[in-house]
């Protein structure tokens, strides 16, 4: 009789335990979607901000930087990559300045062309809008989805920039095998994202200057007219 008491004992309690971490399981979720619902609303104020991306992929680097302005419907992009250890190196590099509904290009002799823009191009208006809308711009972190497919968990605080912000460690349910780990620091006072790496820092973001103003080197023309009207 003794035995099986505390058999019955044993078992209400590893039960009630499993309830227990399924609880805190769930509050800590729920806690990580309240949390990245606020960044969604702050990313909805942002009219200016900068957009640093650098990858290290085998025998690769890569360096891209977006700075973009709402108000004045500018968007300077910047990326540059180079293969490591290549006979001889190679090296790519593309400048670009997009001011209303022209594209500035940076010629190899430091001068700018520019044309009309096509169907594949992407305005600033066209990422401001999608920010503003609350939908994913694809140059800050794609919150909207992380909130739809994420699994999110709380991690620790640690200053980027100067900025004090939360980890939180997000796991992408998607279709395939493979989950998707990436790490987000939110601002514990503003919550807008200032970092985001994948699993293994392969690629790593930086965020910064929201809402400051930023200085660009629009080149002398007649979009820079239209711009103004």
């Amino acid at each position: 009789m003794g035995s099986r008491y505390w058999l019955w004992l044993a078992g209400r309690l590893l039960a009630a335990g499993v309830i227990v971490l399924w609880a805190a399981s769930f509050l800590r979720t729920g806690s990580g979607e309240k949390e990245f619902q606020k960044t969604l609303d702050a990313m909805k104020q942002v009219h200016s901000f900068r957009a640093a991306y650098l990858a290290n992929p085998p025998g690769q680097r890569a360096e891209t930087l977006w700075e973009v302005d709402c108000d004045r419907g500018l968007l300077h992009y910047q990326s540059l990559s180079a293969e490591i250890g290549g006979n001889p190196p190679q090296g790519w590099n593309q400048d670009e300045l997009h001011v209303a509904e022209w594209v500035y290009q940076r010629q190899a002799d430091g001068t700018w062309s520019h044309t009309k823009y096509t169907a594949g191009n992407r305005s600033a208006k066209w990422y401001c809008v999608r920010l503003e809308q609350g939908t994913d711009s694809y140059l800050l972190p794609e919150i909207a989805t992380m909130i739809k497919r994420g699994i999110i968990e709380e991690g620790d605080k640690k200053t980027v920039n100067g900025v004090r912000c939360r980890e939180w460690r997000v796991t992408m349910k998607n279709r395939s095998i493979n989950l998707e780990h990436d790490t987000v620091c939110i601002g514990l006072e503003d919550h807008l994202p200032y970092e985001m790496s994948t699993e293994g820092n392969l690629t790593h973001y930086s965020f910064s200057d929201y809402n400051t103003s930023i200085q660009f080197d629009v080149p002398e023309g007649p979009p820079q007219a239209e711009m103004r009207q």
